[in-house]
């Protein structure tokens, strides 16, 4: 009777895996930090054979491995490796070890491309540049920041003795203006509303008016990656050179469109600045958590990236610069959608074609089930429905607006 072959992952994995390294080469990748290439190679089990086909993610959640176990995928391509550092053990104790341990359990192997994919030259980096560079159907909606409603204390008041209407006395200037002492609001006030947390949806990218690439600008690599045969022009981050100044309102409604129309995202703007008056000439881009990539070009007008900190956003606003971030798989998530799945889809199918030829043309016997994997001609590749950011947007319902506009 057949047993595990230990020895051996899936011929489908073989695919999926040489597939992975000829759009994103692992030599692409950042190896200071980054972990790329594959991560779990789970041995073929003839008695529970997996379906010929691939689950992208962005993160390897419990959740996402459980979609990828109750779907039979033969791979997970998770865009953020699930393994960092060295591993000292694995226990079910560790979330993220019990996932691999699950998933190696049910013959499921995952592949990481992660700093390939934002450096290759259609990849990660260019998307999010198309975007911004981007155009919505013409003309381009005139987008602005909302004022906040009136407040009773500052609409006109009538004044009895003549009947004339006079502003507050909130805003006369020749009137003493004393601190007030703050009342303890009325259990009626206390009461508010808040949306369920938000996210974007970026399977709904293809119904987007956004029209990519089509505004004139130069594009360049900020942090060249070289060496690489056959993706001449590599790199980590993009920086975008309009061939004349946009509005910010305009790369803000682009951004939005292109990602996944989420609910709100961070701006940070001068403090002497209007967001409606900010026109944009350069953009540095960079996936994720840009601060050292972006850091070599502090000078654009507008950083847009997954993630900044606080003390990098605000050194960049006190030079003059913007700030547009998404939270950190906000700006890679879409890419999976939008890119990855098609792509991977098309490369695999010829990938597993080459497999199979090569292994029927073996001089040697296999096991039923191992030509049984080899017939099956299917490949599918599919975008995770449960894989999103950890954080959401929640909206305060029905109120007026707290703070000041942009």
């Amino acid at each position: 009777m057949s047993t595990y072959t230990t020895d051996k992952a899936s011929p489908f994995t073989r695919a999926v895996v040489s597939s992975m390294r000829k759009l994103y080469p692992e030599a692409l990748a950042d190896s200071t930090f980054d972990n790329t290439g594959l991560l779990l190679e789970a041995p073929f089990d003839p008695i529970r054979r997996q379906m010929n086909s691939v689950l992208l993610t962005v993160d390897l959640t419990k959740a996402v491995a459980d979609e990828a176990i109750e779907r039979k995928d033969c791979v997970v391509v998770a865009y953020h490796p699930i393994i960092f550092k060295g591993l000292k053990s694995l226990t079910l104790a560790d979330t993220q070890q019990q996932s691999l341990l699950r998933l190696a359990l049910e013959g499921i192997s995952v592949y990481s491309p992660h700093t390939a994919v934002d450096a290759a030259p259609g990849g990660l980096g260019d998307w999010l540049a198309d975007i911004v560079t981007g155009t919505l159907t013409e003309p381009e909606p005139e987008t602005r920041t909302a004022k906040p409603a009136p407040k009773a204390s500052d609409s006109l008041e009538t004044d009895s003795s003549d009947g004339r209407s006079k502003a507050s006395e909130s805003d006369d200037p020749f009137v003493e203006k004393r601190p007030t002492r703050p009342t303890r609001p009325s259990a009626l006030h206390r009461q508010s509303t808040y949306s369920k947390p938000t996210y974007p949806a970026p399977m709904e990218l293809e119904a987007t008016e956004l029209h990519a690439a089509s505004a004139g600008h130069k594009r360049s690599v900020i942090t060249p990656v070289k060496g690489v045969e056959g993706f001449e022009g590599a790199g980590m981050g993009r920086l975008i050179t309009f061939s004349q100044p946009q509005p910010l309102t305009h790369l803000i409604e682009r951004i939005a469109r292109g990602v996944g129309n989420p609910k709100g995202f961070p701006v940070a703007i001068p403090q002497n600045k209007q967001v409606e008056d900010i026109q944009i000439s350069t953009v540095g881009i960079c996936a994720g958590s840009g601060g050292s990539v972006l850091r070599s070009c502090a000078s654009a007008d507008l950083l847009f990236t997954g993630e900044l900190s606080h003390h990098e956003a605000l050194a960049a606003t006190e030079l003059g610069t913007s700030v547009v971030t998404l939270f950190h798989s906000n700006t890679e998530r879409g890419f999976l959608h939008s890119v990855l799945k098609e792509q991977l889809s098309r490369t695999l199918k010829q990938e597993w074609k080459r497999v199979r030829e090569e292994e029927t043309a073996k001089d040697k016997e296999f096991s039923l089930e191992w030509e049984d994997a080899l017939k099956d001609e299917e490949v599918l590749v599919e975008v995770s429905e449960r894989d999103r950011d950890p954080y959401g947007i929640v909206i305060l319902q029905a109120s007026e607006q707290v703070g000041k506009p942009l």
